[in-house]
């Protein structure tokens, strides 16, 4: 049975709700439960009702689960937030873990019982999440227990309503392709792949697969909804009527038989001798459950809309690129405005993560920025993954660093960008390793490769030059990005555990960093778009490569030119000749000046 714990005073918030989650399982016959930081839509960034992971922890990620024991518990968080996790956490309550080297399912099998009946919520976790630890359970004679509502939410007395944000229709001069032809194109591909059905979760691929957009999480613009295509009819779509519009409805209900989300599972039934494609990283293990149950033939398999909304078509390029340019004026201006303002003093992380949005703001055609901005100087710098608030927001102070990581969402794309800025004079430490990182990105942004080619086999070319020296970083190198959709969007990425070969029309972004823990950050972030190459003069085979979207200029001041080699300084000069060309005359006089000065050729 569960102890009572003893925090100090500073978490007894998150100790009593430890306390109150243990009395709820004891109720229950549980032994354990496993919290994690997501929703029923396997979402990253989910609404506040579904903030389990913090509301009993005080981890913010974007990233983690907490699995809780009678006497003991842990919480595990990936690279990103090792530095966050100690901060937000008490650690006498939950001891800290990394989420890849020691996972949830090797520590239950350290950590639990002969007997012990450990609980989670078949809805929230995959169908490959519960495969391991339903096999840890049983090395150790434990069992793994689907609950009957989440426990959490029964102590959780406060709990915010889920969100009902107004569904609106993207239209074609953005989307480039009708809801019909899409649904179409899915259809056919399941009956070529002998499926009956597929088992779409994810907002994004429904957002995309029915040319609609949402406001139901933060900086996503997607509607959470359920939606089930059928080979040889209409698609069942589970969507809160109070969300829809009578246009909404109508448009909606011309491609699909629409219903209330809560009938998502009871339509599962209905598949009784059908094959019905589900992916087993994406789905809640609930979804397969419920259909080997009526009879129903699982097919586990990603996501089919996944790839076809990742190979942006030549309209959404262009939307991106529009997209881009707007961004980049709003950027510049920030970044004159920033090179004036903060050698006098007064910033702090807040108010310049606000002045940056209302840069943004001001082109008039920003619908939310594309995730909570990382504003951070000094130490918090070096928390890569770091969110500013109130209590820890640091002043801008002289000879440091400044790392902002911002993005906006646009009706006709999506920006992410990263920009490292010198506050005085940086040392030569600083100085040299932000060059290391430059000379990662410009590994990327020039590869050459081979159709076929997946993000883990480019990977290290952002990295060799700071394995050179001895450094790291402990995130991916990029990530998919979506067409006013998702900031981070798959299959697509460039890491150690990117499988997906990249294809032309994909736009993944581009962002090493260096991270000196308790002093300061360094990363720098374009966007790319996956393009086919410039034939090799000799070569044998077509190349693919990248075209930059991002338009900003990188801070001249922290590069260490005698570092650089001849084609990484060459990089750089045409990448800012390029930015001068597309969004000079887009500037005030003022603004264009200054941009004029900050895309100088390097000099020795």
């Amino acid at each position: 049975m569960f102890q009572s714990y003893d925090p100090p005073s500073e978490s007894y918030v998150h100790g009593d709700r430890l306390v109150a989650l243990g009395a709820e399982l004891n109720r229950r016959g549980l032994d354990g439960f496993i919290a994690l930081h997501t929703d029923t839509h396997q979402n990253e960034y989910v609404a506040p009702s579904e903030e389990r992971l913090a509301w009993l922890t005080g981890f913010t990620g974007s990233a983690g689960a907490a699995v809780v024991l009678p006497d003991q518990a842990a919480i595990f968080v990936d690279g990103r937030y090792t530095i966050q996790v100690r901060d937000q956490v008490d650690a006498k309550l939950f001891e800290p873990l990394h989420l890849i080297e020691t996972p949830p399912y090797t520590w239950i099998q350290l950590k639990a019982k002969k007997g012990m009946r450990i609980g989670y919520d078949a809805m929230l976790h995959t169908v490959n999440g519960v495969k391991k630890l339903k096999s840890a359970c049983e090395k150790v004679g434990a069992e793994l227990v689907p609950v009957d509502g989440n426990p959490i939410d029964t102590v959780w007395t406060d709990r915010p309503e889920p969100p009902l944000e107004p569904v609106v229709l993207h239209p074609m001069s953005s989307a480039g392709q009708g809801a019909k032809d899409k649904i179409e194109r899915l259809k056919a591909e399941l009956r070529e792949g002998g499926c009956d059905a597929a088992v779409i979760l994810q907002p994004d691929s429904i957002a995309w697969l029915f040319n609609i957009r949402g406001h139901d999480l933060p900086h996503l613009p997607v509607a959470l909804a359920f939606a089930i295509v059928r080979a040889d009819a209409k698609p069942l779509l589970f969507i809160d009527h109070r969300k829809m519009s009578n246009t909404v409805a109508d448009a909606l209900g011309q491609l699909a038989e629409v219903g209330e989300p809560d009938g998502f599972l009871s339509a599962l039934d209905g598949f009784s001798g059908k094959t019905v494609l589900v992916d087993p990283d994406m789905s809640g293990d609930a979804t397969v459950q419920r259909l080997e149950a009526n009879g129903a033939k699982v097919r586990l398999g990603d996501n089919p809309v996944m790839l076809p909304k990742a190979v942006k078509n030549a309209v959404e390029i262009e939307g991106s690129r529009a997209a881009h340019r707007r961004d980049a004026v709003a950027f510049a201006r920030f970044l004159l405005w920033f090179e004036k303002t903060a050698p006098s003093g007064g910033l702090n992380e807040i108010s310049v993560s606000e002045a940056l949005e209302g840069f943004r703001a001001e082109t008039g055609k920003l619908k939310d920025i594309s995730f909570d901005t990382i504003s951070g100087t000094g130490p918090n710098a070096a928390i890569c993954h770091y969110r500013v608030t109130t209590a820890s927001s640091l002043p801008l102070e002289m000879n440091n660093l400044y790392l902002v990581d911002s993005g906006a969402q646009y009706e006709d794309g999506t920006t992410d960008i990263t920009r490292t800025m010198a506050v005085g004079e940086p040392s030569e430490e600083m100085r040299q390793q932000f060059t290391l990182v430059l000379k990662g990105h410009i590994g990327i942004s020039t590869a050459r490769f081979p159709a076929g080619t997946s993000g883990a086999q480019l990977d290290a070319l952002a990295r060799i030059p700071l394995w050179k020296a001895g450094l790291d970083f402990d995130h991916g190198t990029g990530h998919g990005v979506g067409a006013y959709l998702s900031v981070h969007e798959g299959p697509q990425r460039i890491a150690k555990t990117g499988k997906t070969p990249l294809e032309p029309g994909m736009i993944i972004s581009n962002e090493p960093g260096y991270y000196k823990d308790g002093a300061w950050g360094i990363r720098i972030e374009n966007l790319e778009l996956v393009t086919e190459a410039t034939p090799i003069e000799g070569g044998e085979r077509p190349m693919l490569g990248f075209e930059t979207l991002t338009l900003v200029p990188i801070d001249r001041r922290l590069i260490v030119t005698s570092i650089l080699n001849a084609d990484e300084r060459d990089w750089v000069d045409a990448y800012h000749a390029r930015v001068r060309k597309e969004i000079g005359s887009l500037l005030d006089a003022e603004t264009r000046a200054w941009l004029e000065a900050a895309t100088e050729p390097l000099q020795d």
